[in-house]
């Protein structure tokens, strides 16, 4: 019998989650439920056939997998209402920046089975990046079933209870870095006379193409921008601004607080 799945928490990630779990058909609407304080979030999800819980608690007691996908501040709030519901038999699957394993357990009274998630919003189109961490006393059997569902949105890596904080400013915040980007590159091309779309076009193709030369190429960040910088030439030239600028300094900078943030954040 496939185990049912409940998401607390009706946001973007959940949505990510789900449409990798239906893509991939890693489990079927029956088998889910989701619950969430603002019933209007649930309206999408009632009509892909998923169950609604009325309650945290109902939704904690009917599932044997149950992920918490709200927001930290929101934590202790919702492990309060389904304490009472879980047994050892429940997994719990925690994707907030900062939640520590050992707050949950603290909070819940129960040595209960917890496997960490950091995953990011390219779930929605199957190239999703998340980083999973194993915390005792979950078996391998039961982490693979997690694994399981994030691989359904792309790709899945492990790591240890105390990079789970640092991992955030690499794939979870770092999609925004990219947009951002994206958006000054376009607002330039606009300024020099080249339409958005246009831009918009060439940059995303350019992003994909330059991803994959990192992933496949079997050469070096910094091989490849020798590549691209021929000495005395435009690119070279561009390297150069970014450097009086402080790019590098400035992306190091940015993935340490977004780390500083998720530790003010963590219990």
């Amino acid at each position: 019998m496939p185990k049912k799945i409940g998401f607390i928490g009706a946001g973007n990630m959940t949505g990510a989650i789900i449409e990798g779990i239906f893509n991939k058909g890693v489990a079927r609407a029956q088998d889910l439920t989701v619950c969430d304080k603002m019933p209007e979030k649930l309206t999408r999800f009632r009509a892909m056939g998923i169950g609604v819980a009325e309650t945290i608690g109902g939704l904690a007691y009917s599932s044997q997998i149950i992920f918490l996908a709200v927001k930290p501040q929101d934590y202790e709030t919702a492990l309060a209402e389904i304490r009472d519901f879980l047994d050892d038999g429940k997994l719990i699957v925690t994707i907030a920046a900062g939640i520590s394993s050992s707050f949950i357990k603290q909070k819940l009274g129960l040595e209960c089975k917890i496997v960490r998630a950091m995953p990011n919003t390219p779930l929605l189109l199957g190239e999703g990046a998340t980083a999973l961490c194993q915390c005792p006393p979950v078996s391998d059997e039961e982490f693979e079933e997690v694994r399981h569902i994030f691989e359904a949105g792309g790709i899945v890596t492990t790591l240890p209870e105390d990079k789970m904080n640092a991992v955030i400013s690499v794939n979870s915040t770092s999609p925004a870095y990219v947009y951002l980007l994206a958006k000054a590159v376009i607002d330039g091309a606009v300024g020099q006379g080249i339409d958005a779309e246009t831009a918009k076009d060439l940059f995303c193709k350019t992003l994909i193409g330059s991803a994959r030369m990192i992933s496949e190429s079997g050469r070096t960040p910094d091989e490849l921008v020798k590549m691209v910088a021929s000495p005395g030439g435009t690119t070279l030239r561009a390297l150069e601004a970014l450097e009086e600028h402080g790019f590098e300094n400035a992306v190091h900078d940015a993935m340490l607080r977004c780390t500083q943030r998720a530790q003010e954040l963590g219990r």
